[in-house]
């Protein structure tokens, strides 16, 4: 079909809701599936921001969510002519509804998907991304570079600390991988306002090492993703933020942590894409 001379898809699409109470039926859309009509491929997206998924339901466990997508888009490709609706109800938690399906016109499946992501799920998500600062702004760009690389749903998530540490570390490390043998590790770490974070992650490396080297049988490269010095104001004129953002860099370094920045991840998502071989 043909709107303003640009052929489009007949489509299907649902949307994917967060419902912490069944009773009280409130909601936050938290994702899209959509399907070309007489067609095997659909592609499943979940929002980036669980801000609003937060403010509902401040218990809600997002890693189980995020592990989620991975899992429908992972059965997705694996059973394309499948049942689309067996491979939901087998994958989707009891707080996850979905709605029933709609028509929809889309010049392809993944236009489709970020319009509708826009209208449905994130439809502030520009102004919300300039809100975005410190740790939750490195996080969604480490996000960004490894999805772009391919390699998002091969990662482990909010790794817990505590399974190579001791019961009741609360530190979660946020994405790893092995490659051979040696365990990887990224964790976010702003150094705005203050250098909290940085030392909390150079107080628990030498545990963590310890510990993947006795669990794992291999060697930890743990790195921390900052933001770059420009961005926080730490330059020389400025030499009170220069000194403390070096202090976080050197107390992480002394402490056997690689330090890279923001613009240093399309270089580290790339070697994870040649690593684990996509």
């Amino acid at each position: 079909m043909m709107i303003n001379g640009a052929e489009r898809r007949e489509c299907e699409f649902q949307l994917l809701r967060y419902v912490p109470d069944a009773v009280r039926n409130e909601y936050v859309h938290i994702g899209v599936i959509l399907r070309e009509q007489g067609g095997a491929r659909a592609e499943v997206r979940f929002t980036r921001d669980w801000r609003r998924v937060r403010c509902l339901d401040p218990d809600a466990d997002t890693a189980l969510l995020e592990g989620m997508e991975s899992e429908l888009r992972r059965r997705l490709g694996q059973e394309p002519e499948g049942k689309l609706k067996r491979i939901l109800d087998e994958s989707l938690s009891l707080n996850v509804q979905m709605t029933e399906p709609k028509a929809y016109l889309a010049e392809s499946v993944p236009a489709g998907v970020e319009e509708l992501m826009r209208l449905y799920v994130e439809p502030l998500a520009r102004e919300r991304g300039a809100r975005l600062s410190g740790r939750a702004a490195i996080q969604s760009r480490m996000r960004a570079e490894f999805e772009h690389a391919g390699v998002w749903d091969l990662l482990r998530k909010k790794i817990a600390a505590a399974e190579y540490t001791r019961p009741g570390d609360p530190l979660r490390i946020d994405v790893g991988y092995r490659p051979n043998g040696v365990v990887k590790m990224f964790h976010a770490v702003s150094l705005d306002p203050g250098l909290e974070a940085a030392k909390v992650l150079a107080f628990s490396a030498a545990a963590l090492r310890v510990g993947v080297q006795l669990m794992e049988k291999a060697g930890l490269e743990l790195t921390a993703i900052i933001e770059p010095a420009a961005k926080l104001g730490a330059t020389d004129e400025e030499p009170e933020r220069l000194e403390m953002y070096r202090f976080g860099v050197e107390t992480m370094e002394e402490n056997q942590i690689r330090v890279l920045t923001t613009t240093d991840l399309a270089r580290v998502a790339e070697t994870a894409r040649r690593e684990l071989r996509v």
